[in-house]
């Protein structure tokens, strides 16, 4: 059939707006697992600062009946420190682009700064889990858990520990040795090795290609009998199970956690972490906020989403490295 003539339709329109979201939504994940598991403290200066003490190891205690007392010597405790980190995003926006109706409202002001905030959070993550030793002076850096990490450790052939040095208050990178893949000897080891020094770890940090190790290696004969699936809404649909998230091993119990973060290099891949929150936070001195009052230049408008703030690792015998694993 026909359209009556001079009807108007949409393909003759030139001012038909878009069929977009209103909500633009975000691509890129925002999960930042061990920012989140630990706690988050204030800091009061640019070199927060902390001591670490442990007790003496067990041993053989009897004395003589009316024996005089001896005094045994105090040891102070270790001081340690790290150096905040200045994270930082920024946006310039034009006047008109404000004042016009954009589809989605993606890039005013508002988003935008959310948007960023959420990066720098993301960012903070990536500090934690990175190789970078801390720094002082005027580019400081905070320094990332594989330069802190040094008694309950798995490395390559060839690998070293990297640590803190008293002398300068700084840490110092770990060296990298030779890569091999995750197996279940080598948790157990550094598990062993946790037990022993006291500590009870409570999370498998891990990029998600060493996630999918651990899966492979909890499906040999030797654990596969042991595993079981629930189906948690009761409707008895049969599904394939492929997966692992918690281990009980000889030395403990660990939830495997996959960080996304940690697969955007291979180099933040190489690290698996060992975690109990109660010896890690983060310290703010300034937490993630917006700067105001900026000079206006032109019709623009210029925003900038800063934030301070440092590792703690109060203990680092409560935490543990598996190192140079192929983790992508």
């Amino acid at each position: 059939m026909a359209i009556i003539a001079n009807t108007f339709r949409t393909t003759d329109a030139v001012g038909n707006r878009e069929e977009l979201a209103d909500v633009v939504s975000m691509i890129a994940p925002e999960d930042t697992p061990i920012y989140s598991m630990i706690g988050k403290v204030t800091a009061k200066s640019t070199h927060p600062e902390w001591e670490t003490d442990e007790m003496a190891a067990p041993a053989d205690n009897a004395h003589e009946e009316g024996d005089e007392f001896v005094f045994d010597a105090i040891t102070p405790p270790s001081r340690m420190g790290n150096y905040t980190q200045i994270f930082r995003k920024s946006f310039i926006v034009s006047e008109t682009q404000q004042a016009v109706d954009n589809a989605g409202q993606h890039e005013k002001v508002r988003r935008q700064a959310l948007k960023k905030g959420v990066e720098i959070r993301k960012d903070v993550e990536y500090s934690i889990v990175a190789n970078t030793a801390s720094a002082a002076g005027a580019t400081r850096r905070s320094g990332g858990l594989p330069t802190w990490i040094v008694t309950n450790v798995n490395r390559g052939t060839g690998g070293a520990n990297g640590g803190y040095d008293s002398a300068t208050g700084l840490t110092q990178a770990a060296t990298d040795g030779t890569q091999r893949d995750l197996t279940q000897d080598i948790l157990d080891d550094v598990l062993k090795q946790a037990y022993e020094s006291g500590a009870n770890p409570r999370y498998f940090v891990v990029s998600p290609k060493v996630k999918k190790d651990f899966v492979a290696f909890m499906s040999n004969a030797n654990v596969a009998s042991f595993r079981y699936s629930v189906d948690r809404q009761g409707r008895g649909q049969n599904r394939i199970v492929s997966n692992a998230d918690i281990y009980e091993g000889p030395y403990g119990t660990v939830t495997v956690v996959p960080n996304r973060v940690m697969a955007t290099s291979a180099a933040l891949a190489r690290n698996a972490f060992l975690i109990d929150p109660e010896y890690l936070e983060w310290a703010w001195l300034r937490r993630i906020q917006p700067v105001g009052n900026l000079a206006k230049t032109g019709d623009a408008r210029k925003w900038v989403i800063i934030g301070e703030g440092c590792l703690k690792p109060l203990n680092e015998k409560g935490l543990g490295v598996i190192a140079d694993l192929n983790g992508t």
